[in-house]
C-alpha cells in the first residue's frame, strides 16, 4: 500500500471527504500552517508534519464525541495506509486519548491546535478581520476574557507552549507570524 503521509493532495482529499464545515476546514489549514512553520524551524519533514496537522480533526464533523474523535480518524487513516507514527501523533492531540506526547511532532501539534483557533477568533474581532492586526498582547488580553471564544481551552494553550519549552509570548508570536504568511488560504 502506498504511503500517503507525504502526499498533501491525498490528505486534502481525505479532509474534504469527511469535512464540509468551512470553519473546520479553516481550522485544519491554520493548524497545518503553524505546524509546518515549526517543522521548518526545527529541521523536520515539513510535508509529513503538515499533513498530520491537516488531518488532526478530519473525523470531527462526522464523529464529534470524545468516544469517537480522534479514534475513528486513527482507524480510518490506518485502513488507508498511514503509518503508526502519523496516526499516533493525531491521537496525541486529545488529552483523553491516553497517547503520550513523547515526540516533538506530538508536542507541536498539541501546542498549535487550540492556539491557531484562538488567533483566528482574535483576528475576526479586529476591525479589518485580518491576522495582520493581531498582536501578542491582544491575544493574551483575550485569553483572560473567559466569555471570548469560550470553547478554546486556555490551559491547553499554556501547556502547549510549556511542552515546547518556549514562553507563551514567543509561541503566540511564532504562530501569528506563520498565519500571516498564509493569510489568504486562511481567509484572514
Amino acid at each position: 500500500m502506498e504511503d500517503n503521509s507525504l502526499n498533501r493532495e491525498v490528505c486534502l482529499s481525505i479532509l474534504k471527504e469527511f469535512t464540509q464545515n468551512e470553519s473546520l476546514l479553516k481550522h485544519a489549514y491554520a493548524v497545518e500552517t503553524c505546524v509546518r512553520a515549526y517543522a521548518e524551524k526545527l529541521g523536520e519533514e515539513v510535508e509529513y508534519w503538515g499533513n498530520v496537522a491537516l488531518l488532526h480533526d478530519f473525523d470531527y464533523e462526522k464523529f464529534p464525541t470524545a468516544e469517537e474523535h480522534p479514534f475513528m480518524g486513527e482507524k480510518i487513516l490506518r485502513e488507508r495506509g498511514f503509518d503508526e507514527s502519523f496516526t499516533k501523533a493525531i491521537l496525541s492531540h486529545a488529552d483523553y486519548s491516553g497517547e503520550p506526547r513523547n515526540t516533538m511532532l506530538k508536542k507541536v501539534l498539541f501546542a498549535c491546535d487550540e492556539l491557531a483557533g484562538f488567533i483566528t477568533a482574535v483576528a475576526y474581532v479586529r476591525p479589518s478581520r485580518t491576522v495582520d492586526e493581531v498582536e501578542v498582547k491582544s491575544v493574551l488580553k483575550k485569553m483572560k476574557d473567559k466569555a471570548f471564544a469560550r470553547q478554546v481551552n486556555r490551559e491547553d494553550i499554556q501547556n502547549g507552549a510549556a511542552g515546547l519549552e518556549v514562553s507563551l509570548e514567543e509561541h503566540i508570536q511564532f504562530c501569528i507570524n506563520a498565519m500571516r504568511k498564509n493569510k489568504e488560504q486562511l481567509g484572514l
